[in-house]
């Protein structure tokens, strides 16, 4: 069996592209350019929690990567360097060179340099922590919303909730779709590109890890705010197509969450931006609903009656 330092030898070291010192140190060396803010997170994937022990570790590594990539997306920030701590049950070559492999693709596929982080023995965990950059006082932050601001959703939400709930056999995709869904569960997709070209333009964002009312419940409490999604505006099509049932595929789109869409606000008057970015990155860009002067959160029914809807979305500790 391999020991830890040899682990790291073997499948954590990798050259970096802008980073003084990365892997073989006591700490890495970053220096971030003239004008930049630093924006830091950490997300953690928790075996039997966060994700099924059996998972295939090359997409549980590209997911590690990802998720946290995300977060700097959230802010408009670019991602530039990322630490993993990995706790394994036990050390097996053919799986964590396998993790190893799934977290490096991901990093490369940002332009992100992968400069450290720890091994031990425990119960299997990834924790990840990011470094990315913004211009000074440009980041996007979640509490910036104000009366009268469009809600938009980026690409395709709701999908991996669906291949998860198709995982656990509690309903069947269609032909096709099962792999799209899962593809959407397994290798989410940070949006990074979005995220960045809307500074300036968005007056609150977050990525939609939780579940879309749950999150948005966030940019409501911090802008002090309230908000009305319209039932009819919802990017509903693709999920009816893969179960061809509304309200699995209505559960799936609020509070499904696992998907890393970006949440944001723009005020109305720069919606043809919104537009224009949309069909420049390929981008579906999907305006929900509107921010209100008045807290609470209302779904305008397709026949016109408002009623009140419950923030509902993933909790780690319920």
């Amino acid at each position: 069996m391999p020991g830890e330092f040899d682990l790291i030898r073997r499948f954590f070291h990798y050259p970096t592209s802008h980073t003084d010192l990365g892997v073989g140190d006591d700490g890495a060396l970053l220096r971030p350019r003239p004008g930049m803010q630093l924006v830091v997170s950490t997300d953690m994937l928790v075996a039997g929690h966060h994700f099924f022990p059996q998972a295939d570790p090359f997409l549980l590594g590209w997911k590690a990567a990802a998720v946290n990539i995300s977060d700097m997306a959230a802010m408009a920030a670019e991602p530039r360097w990322i630490t993993l701590a990995l706790a394994l049950p036990q050390a097996d070559d053919e799986w964590v060179g396998a993790l190893a492999r799934g977290f490096r693709d991901c990093c490369e596929a940002y332009c992100v340099d992968w400069i450290g982080g720890d091994t031990t023995r425990g119960p299997l965990n990834l924790c990840a922590t990011v470094f990315g950059e913004v211009p000074a006082d440009a980041a996007v932050r979640r509490d910036g919303a104000r009366h009268g601001d469009d809600i938009w959703i980026s690409g395709w939400p709701g999908m991996a909730a669906l291949g998860l709930a198709h995982l656990r056999g509690e309903l069947q995709l269609l032909d096709g779709w099962s792999e799209s869904c899962l593809d959407r569960l397994h290798r989410p997709i940070p949006r990074v590109a979005l995220g960045m070209a809307l500074r300036g333009v968005a007056s609150a964002m977050l990525d939609v890890s939780d579940g879309l009312l749950g999150d948005l419940a966030h940019i409501l409490e911090r802008s002090q705010v309230g908000a009305m999604i319209e039932e009819t505006a919802l990017p509903l099509d693709a999920l009816l197509a893969a179960c061809k049932r509304t309200e699995p595929a209505m559960a799936a789109l609020l509070g499904g969450g696992d998907d890393y869409e970006l949440l944001f606000t723009v005020p109305r008057e720069k919606r043809g931006q919104v537009e224009a970015l949309g069909r420049h990155l390929e981008l579906p860009l999907h305006r929900i609903g509107r921010i209100l002067d008045k807290s609470g959160l209302w779904l305008q029914r397709g026949d016109g009656v408002v009623e009140a809807i419950a923030a509902s979305g993933f909790d780690h500790f319920a």
